[in-house]
């Protein structure tokens, strides 16, 4: 019995989502806006939702660690979570406790927080480069690594304010090509690769060859 209403489960949670998938699709091909505004509200309604459970969740789980473990990585975590909380509740024009809270926090953790990982992420790839020639001594690694440097030294001088504007303007101009045709032709690339693969999941998901709902 509880086999059959497993598999009863699994075919009505297919039928649910093979039905919206396809009203979706034909709706955005036909441009019937209501009908596609309708399923991308529900469907933000639901990832919002999602999204604030998981929150709850993540939250509850960090609580029971540190209230059993004495975690500090998990009090630390826990007093974030419920500080920006509280300044969104006191930001908001009912209660108007606080001003510019939210963006206060922003500005003095999740900014600089940013800017360390960027400056880790450079040095991050020189090393990456070094590795990389150190196992495959060709063209590519080469090219990987000069680019790295290049671009590291350039932004590094065209900040410093020790080079003369000629020189400045140069490495500009160099970094503007690469930035043109390497660094966009890199992104365009990605995001295609990201388009292709959203079809076939869609596809899998619409022709029922993934069921993750139905985990």
């Amino acid at each position: 019995m509880g086999s059959t209403d497993m598999g009863i489960r699994r075919h009505l949670l297919f039928a649910v989502a093979f039905i919206f998938g396809i009203l979706a699709l034909v709706a955005l091909l036909l441009g019937i806006s209501p009908l596609s505004d309708l399923i991308t509200n529900w469907a933000s309604f639901l990832a919002t939702i999602a999204l604030l459970l998981g929150a709850l969740n993540l939250l509850a789980v960090h609580l029971e660690r540190l209230l059993s473990q004495r975690n500090a990585y998990s009090g630390i975590l826990v007093l974030s979570m419920v500080g920006v909380f509280v300044l969104a509740i006191t930001d908001s024009e009912a209660v108007g406790l606080t001003y510019n809270g939210l963006l206060s926090a922003f500005n003095w953790v999740q900014a600089p927080l940013e800017a360390a990982m960027a400056s880790m992420l450079a040095f991050f790839l020189l090393v990456t480069g070094y590795r990389l020639l150190q196992r495959r001594r060709n063209v590519w690694s080469f090219l990987f690594l000069f680019t790295a440097l290049f671009m590291l030294l350039s932004s590094a001088l065209m900040v410093s304010g020790l080079v003369p504007g000629e020189f400045i303007r140069w490495l500009d101009q160099i970094r503007g090509v690469i930035n043109d045709i390497i660094v966009i032709a890199g992104v365009r690339g990605i995001l295609i690769g990201v388009a292709l693969g959203t079809i076939m999941i869609s596809l899998r998901l619409l022709l029922g060859l993934d069921r993750p709902y139905g985990q």
